[in-house]
């Protein structure tokens, strides 16, 4: 059996252009996850499936009993497939993620998703953190345009400074098309 797992973070319909919080790419991110996923099926790698949950019912991002919160259609879990429910951006914390993993004899994970400088950046740190191999598929995440100070910042140039961080000091970062050569 594979010790290798894919975690698929926050890929829910608050994130599309029809959502709540459209991000920028999240089509072309959500198509390569969906590329990533079906490879590691046929791998026999885990997959695992994050989804945010907001603790308010009248947040205007994830809010409960909602559409948003489900997953994009393409990337929705299968049999067999975990189903982890947040309620922080970072995947493990107060969540049975770190549990599922440990039982699957998980060392290596694969981390894709939503958004690229929060709940990735949170949830690839945590993983190394915690001892696992890590590798952030980056063209299969996606994030948005941010504001900072009098200052907005691009989507791609959040996306770059987060993942570029995320390979100095964390673990490999990589494209779809590398990943799956």
């Amino acid at each position: 059996m594979s010790k290798r797992a894919i975690i698929i973070v926050d890929l829910q319909k608050d994130y599309l252009a029809t959502g709540s919080f459209a991000l920028t790419g999240i089509d072309a991110a959500t198509a390569n996850a969906a590329r990533v996923v079906e490879a590691a099926r046929g791998k026999g790698d885990r997959i695992v499936h994050v989804h945010h949950i907001a603790k308010e019912a009248d947040s205007p991002l994830f809010a409960p009993n909602t559409d948003g919160i489900e997953p994009i259609p393409a990337i929705a879990p299968q049999a067999g497939d975990a189903v982890v429910v947040k309620n922080y951006p970072n995947s493990f914390r107060d969540t049975v993620l770190q549990e599922t993993l440990k039982a699957g004899g998980i060392e290596d994970v694969v981390v894709v998703g939503a958004m690229s400088d929060v709940c990735i950046d949170a949830t690839a740190r945590a993983a190394a953190d915690l001892g696992y191999n890590l590798t952030v598929v980056h063209d299969a995440c996606a994030t948005r345009d941010k504001a900072f100070g009098d200052s907005v910042v691009p989507a791609a140039q959040v996306h770059a400074t987060i993942m570029s961080a995320l390979e100095f000091g964390y673990g490999k970062v990589t494209t779809t098309a590398e990943f799956l050569s």
